[in-house]
């Protein structure tokens, strides 16, 4: 940037004066061409507008004229830097070195600004140089150059250069800001910025800011500790965090209402490996990912901001200040280190490049226990990891002062695994870390487990959790001794006097004195332990159920002189116990009704339906029949079966089963069997019987719903008529081949009031072997319906000689796993 180039227009430190002199020429016509009606009040205002706006515009004219200085004055300081560089790289006088720029200005075609802050990026090769490099190389490599992005035209070496000169001028983070704001991050598009530090309770200040309302800085002065920002995630993750949009993150920060749509990009500002605070960025609009060398650019801001948070302190007053930073000596930490009652290291940062590598242990207090047992001799003065390699392994110990030393955030944990190496063998204690930052240095307090204690205290825990007392009383001295437990199983104020083993009947049930005087004449008389149960009545009139454990103890002579031991309130287990006597007192009536009841409904199934039944004798045919009952007992089922010549010289064979287990199906199986019997005689067909059963199944028996298959055999045609009503129709085996009847129309027994069955009818031969059955035979749960019907089906195929041996067969070989009831009936024509 020239001198030209810096100073104001003429023109535009006019136009103000002007504009704000044209309304009072048109104010002043008006009122000389008016109607005259104004009143004195009106023509006071109008005059008294004129010196406001004359003042407004010589505030503004003035404005600009400071900014226009401050940009010169940033422009002429890395100009002057760089004649000081040529001055010791060339080692001429400082009259020579601005004629060298000039003449080097002259040569190369640019700005004398530009050569400057060339000439300083040669000579410093630190981030901003490196910045400047990569927008260089991204702008050969495109169309577009990116590094002249800038409203004044300048590179962006001239405007990181430029910002950085403003930064470490300013008197304070708020310039900085400004600085930051005006230079670097407006020709990226930002439109504002804000510089947050953080404190050692891990609360947000908010610095410097620019690009907001005083009023907006002012509600964002201080963030407490927890609340999630946009700045502390950048601090937490220790990492830049670049967001498209702060309204799709749901995080809260600063101009949240006047951007809410716009992108934000929060850096963590540190150097040497500690975090002073964060820069945080806004854009007015959406964010898209920037290139590699725009995020460059921002971490170098960020660590110019650090250099200044690291240099000044935020001070909480009347007003806001900037003073510098007083950074206390290590000296201060080692006197308090030396005044702890604890185990102390004071630590100093060991940086190498810039980059924390390690942590010199400047200072062991006289407290310290190494966990291996040396001296401190050994460890004073050395390097943390060389004392302590393992605190960067399993218990990430020097990661956890290494973030306490970035972000100022204290570190507690009651138990950590302290781990160090004595010749090559690993020996580990456990002990109390605490971990706190004091300005540039780190104190390490811990504090070694006493196994003691720590028993002590899982001991005391136990018997808390388990509502024990303990107790001991000294015979010869009367001294008594109560935990605190004991206090509150009695009810009583850990004040009050303990009550000795003599007066314990006083504070029992008067029907537990018994039971308490046979315990104390044990422990005191028979010198023996003992233990008793009672009921103890509490001063606050509740009555706990307690049980009391006692040993004497016998000193050298056999002498009985104390007595130790320990009451348990068992107030929920006797309770539990006296539930669970009375359930098992219901469980057992329960289960006795339960057996009884299965009992009766079995001998009523049996006695219907006996496992086992003589041959049916009737005229040309083999009729043999088989029931197997449920394998559990309280699953008795409805399954049922008939065979028997009705007068009419027809054989009626069916099958049913009743949906449900239990007395009601057995007695529902018992109606529709004796009512189908009934019916038979009629002479009316299978179609009709099952019609009519329907209806007894639906009006009669309280809506009983089943299924069954009927039919009545003619032995002098060999004919047989069937109807079913939802069941499995019959299956006809004859000579090698095996087949399911079809199935007819019928709907199960008792689903509807009116219901017709159809009928079919089938011509038997000689040697024809009919097979009837119910869903007990081959209902499996892994498979459907016809898979069970074809395995049925290749079964008997191969039907030995004789029918009874082809039922037995079924019932051997059936693969059912419903544990339901079966019944078959096979006839064999002869």
């Amino acid at each position: 940037m020239t001198r030209t180039e810096q100073c104001p227009d003429p023109a535009e430190e006019q136009s103000p004066d002007k504009s704000a002199e044209e309304p009072a020429d048109e104010t002043a016509d008006e009122s000389e061409g008016g109607s005259g009606d104004e009143s004195p009040e009106d023509s006071a205002a109008l005059l008294a507008t004129y010196p406001v706006g004359r003042l407004a515009a010589t505030v503004e004219r003035l404005r600009r004229e400071v900014r226009a200085a401050q940009v010169e004055a940033d422009g002429r300081a890395l100009i002057e830097l760089a004649k000081g560089i040529l001055v010791e790289r060339l080692g001429c006088g400082p009259a020579q070195a601005a004629r060298q720029l000039a003449e080097l200005t002259e040569q190369a075609g640019v700005s004398t600004l530009e050569l400057a802050v060339e000439v300083i990026n040669q000579a410093a090769r630190d981030r901003l140089s490196e910045v400047a490099d990569a927008f260089l190389t991204a702008a050969k490599s495109t169309d577009a150059p990116t590094g002249d992005t800038s409203s004044r035209g300048h590179s962006p070496a001239v405007r990181m250069r430029e910002a950085e000169s403003g930064a470490l001028a300013a008197p304070d983070t708020q310039a900085v800001a400004d600085s930051l704001l005006q230079h670097a991050l407006t020709p990226l598009g930002a439109v504002a910025v804000a510089i947050w530090t953080v404190r050692s309770d891990g609360s947000l200040t908010l610095a410097g800011s620019a690009g907001f309302s005083p009023a907006e800085a002012g509600r964002w002065h201080h963030v407490p500790p927890g609340v999630v920002t946009v700045a502390r995630t950048s601090l937490s993750e220790r990492a830049g965090q670049w967001i498209g949009s702060l309204a799709e993150t749901g995080l809260p920060s600063i101009g949240q209402h006047q951007y809410p749509d716009g992108g934000r990009a929060a850096v963590p500002a540190g150097t040497g490996g500690r975090i002073h605070g964060a820069l945080e960025i806004v854009w007015p609009s959406r964010l898209e990912p920037q290139p590699p060398q725009v995020v460059r650019q921002v971490e170098a801001l960020a660590e110019l901001c650090a250099r200044t948070l690291e240099t000044y302190v935020f001070v909480h007053g009347d007003e806001a200040l900037r003073e510098p930073r007083v950074v206390p000596d290590a000296t201060e930490l080692v006197d308090l280190a030396d005044g702890l009652h604890d185990p102390a290291l004071v630590l100093v940062p060991y940086l190498d490049g810039g980059q924390l590598v390690d942590f010199h242990i400047h200072h062991v207090n006289s407290r310290f226990l190494d966990p291996a047992g040396r001296p401190r001799g050994l460890v004073n003065g050395a390097m943390l990891l060389e004392a302590y390699p393992m605190a960067a392994g399993e218990s990430d110990l020097f990661q956890r002062i290494e973030r306490v030393y970035a972000t100022g955030e204290p570190f507690r944990a009651q138990r950590m695994n302290l781990t160090a190496l004595v010749d090559q063998v690993p020996l580990s204690a456990v002990a109390e870390i605490s971990i706190s930052r004091h300005a540039n240095s780190v104190l390490l307090i811990w504090r070694i487990e006493d196994e003691t204690a720590r028993l002590a205290g899982i001991l005391q825990h136990a018997l808390r959790l388990g509502r024990i007392g303990g107790f001991e009383e000294n015979l010869l001295t009367g001294e008594i001794t109560w935990n605190t437990q004991l206090f509150t199983l009695y009810g009583r104020s850990p004040s009050s006097a303990p009550v000795p083993l003599e007066e314990l009947p006083v504070h029992a049930h008067p029907d537990d004195a018994v039971t308490i005087g046979r315990f104390l004449r044990t422990v005191l008389h028979h010198r023996r332990p003992a233990s008793a149960s009672f009921r103890l009545r509490r001063p606050d009139e509740v009555t706990r159920h307690i049980r009391v454990v006692a040993e004497p103890v016998l000193d050298a002579d056999g002498r009985l002189f104390v007595v130790r031991g320990a009451y348990q309130d068992i107030s929920a287990q006797h309770w539990t116990e006296v539930a669970l006597a009375a359930t098992r007192v219901q469980l057992a009536h329960t289960e006795q009704q339960a057996t009884e009841r299965s009992r009766l409904t079995l001998q009523l199934q049996h006695a219907i339906m006996p496992p086992t039944q003589d041959p049916l004798r009737a005229p040309g045919i083999d009729v043999a029949v088989r029931y197997r009952p449920a394998e559990t007992e309280h699953l008795v089922g409805g399954d049922w079966y008939d065979a028997v010549v009705l007068p009419s010289g027809l054989v009626l064979l069916c099958v049913g089963d009743v949906a449900g287990h239990g007395m009601e199906a057995a007695t529902s199986m018992v109606v529709l069997r004796n009512a189908l019997r009934g019916l038979a005689v009629t002479g009316a067909g299978p179609g009709q019987l099952l019609t009519w059963l329907n209806s007894v199944a639906h009006h009669l028996t309280g809506t009983v719903t089943a299924t069954a298959v009927c039919g009545l055999y003619d032995p002098q045609n060999r004919t047989l008529r069937w109807a079913r009503a939802g069941h499995l129709p019959p299956v006809l085996v004859r000579d090698t081949g095996a087949v399911s009847l079809p199935l007819v129309k019928g709907l199960l027994l008792g689903a509807a009031p009116q219901v017709t069955y159809e009928e079919d009818e089938i011509q038997l031969a000689v040697d024809d072997t009919l097979l009837m059955y119910t869903d007990g035979l081959i209902e499996r749960r892994d498979r459907s319906m016809a898979e069970s019907m074809t395995q049925l089906l290749t079964m008997v195929r191969t039907a030995p000689s004789t029918l009874d041996q082809q039922l037995d067969r079924l019932l051997t070989y059936s693969r059912s796993d419903t544990d339901d009831d079966t019944c078959i009936i096979g006839i064999r024509v002869s």
